[in-house]
């Protein structure tokens, strides 16, 4: 098996340890063990319902785990008595689903949490600078159902980036989209990666986790298979249910 946990020099910027999660009879996440390095992008692959979300929503504490640790900058955030809502703060997360709020306007969705959570006086300023970087200024007057599924996507990822996180999940974010609207998604998280974001990624787009990620990770029935570099793990992978996956995406014109 190819699938231990690279070693990051210095604390790591996320070390998920011995991580394991079940949903009544069902277990999930079979034994997690994942360093994630500051301005690494790990991409996570694998077939629906090898726990790639699951793992996601356990790091941003949304699920409750069963077994193992999950450290941020060292500090392990799966402790008893750890403030939920402060370790939210520096890990955002972006759903396929865009989950902005219909009877808010792009500004207020995006201000929401920095004038909520961390009182920044600053918040509409700084949000309409991210609006403007991701090309949405002229949208920060408009409700979400006046937007196209891309720009909903892209005002959620501002909305995660707007509470300045450490750490960035993104779950299968272009899953609800037209294909005609991936590419513009994608280009923005291209952008985060090449300024340093560190994140997280659920993706079925296999060209992009090729072209964009630090490493790749394969999740199979619940446990990281194989992980390494994206060609490596593209062009030559070790495990032979790597492969299989592999074949299927490239059989199906996806990579």
């Amino acid at each position: 098996m190819s699938g231990t946990a690279a070693a990051p020099t210095g604390t790591a910027a996320l070390s998920i340890q011995g991580l394991h999660k079940s949903f009544g009879q069902l277990e999930v996440l079979r034994g997690i063990d994942l360093e994630v390095a500051e301005h690494e992008v790990i991409a996570l692959i694998g077939a629906s319902g090898s726990g790639k979300s699951t793992l996601l929503r356990c790091v941003n504490l949304i699920e409750p785990i069963d077994g193992g640790r999950i450290l941020i900058e060292g500090e392990e955030i799966t402790a008893r008595g750890v403030d939920v809502n402060r370790i939210r703060r520096r890990v955002g997360i972006v759903f396929q689903a865009f989950n902005l709020f219909p009877h808010m306007r792009v500004i207020d969705n995006v201000t929401l949490g920095p004038r909520k959570a961390l009182r920044h006086s600053r918040a509409e300023a700084e949000a309409m600078a991210l609006l403007e970087r991701f090309g949405l200024a002229e949208k920060a007057r408009d409700y979400p159902d006046r937007l196209s599924g891309g720009q909903q996507q892209r005002v959620a990822i501002v909305r995660a980036l707007a509470m300045r996180p450490d750490l960035l999940l993104l779950d299968e974010v272009t899953s609800a989209l037209d294909p005609e609207l991936v590419a513009e998604v994608l280009n923005v998280i291209r952008e985060l990666a090449s300024g340093g974001m560190t994140m997280l990624i659920a993706t079925h787009e296999m060209g992009f986790a090729r072209d964009i990620a630090s490493r790749v990770c394969f999740l199979d029935q619940g446990r990281i298979l194989e992980q390494g570099p994206p060609a490596q793990i593209f062009a030559s992978p070790a495990e032979a249910r790597t492969r299989q996956f592999l074949n299927r995406i490239i059989e199906a014109g996806r990579l």
